[in-house]
């Protein structure tokens, strides 16, 4: 079952477990773990025509993204994981009287590049979020006005 876009381009309705809703999941799943849309699109049993027709419906980039979104996501969490053994054997070089001096200078700088890096970050985060509250009262003032 298909139902017409804006632009008038066809794309699957929300009907649950139906055959062309499976291939567009197996088509995203192979567009996330294959080295090109040819290959995907073979792995995913469909022509390289319907993936970029796929690839072009809103409804289609929405749940690519969210795929490659929660991927990254998955990805970022096990870097996060080993964060510390990372910084450890930084340190570790950066300390090490046996390791040569520009080695140990370059695991320096990553040390202090990354911390300020951090602190950026951090200082962003600050930012946004009294910016978002900033315009989440005016919002509200304005409401009520």
């Amino acid at each position: 079952m298909t139902s017409r876009t804006q632009s008038g381009e066809k794309e699957p309705t929300a009907g649950h477990g139906s055959k062309f809703g499976r291939k567009q999941e197996a088509a995203i799943a192979a567009l996330l773990s294959q080295r090109n849309q040819e290959e995907a699109a073979q792995a995913a049993g469909v022509s390289k025509r319907t993936l970029n027709r796929w690839l072009r419906m809103p409804v289609f980039q929405t749940a690519y993204l969210e795929a490659r979104r929660a991927a990254m996501s998955q990805a970022n969490a096990r870097l996060q994981q080993t964060a510390s053994a990372a910084v450890s054997a930084l340190l570790k070089v950066m300390v090490d009287p046996s390791t040569p001096a520009s080695v140990r200078v370059r695991a320096a700088d990553c040390v202090l590049a990354r911390g300020n890096q951090g602190l950026e970050n951090e200082d962003l985060h600050v930012r946004l979020a009294a910016l978002e509250r900033a315009a989440e009262l005016a919002k509200a003032a304005g409401a009520r006005a």
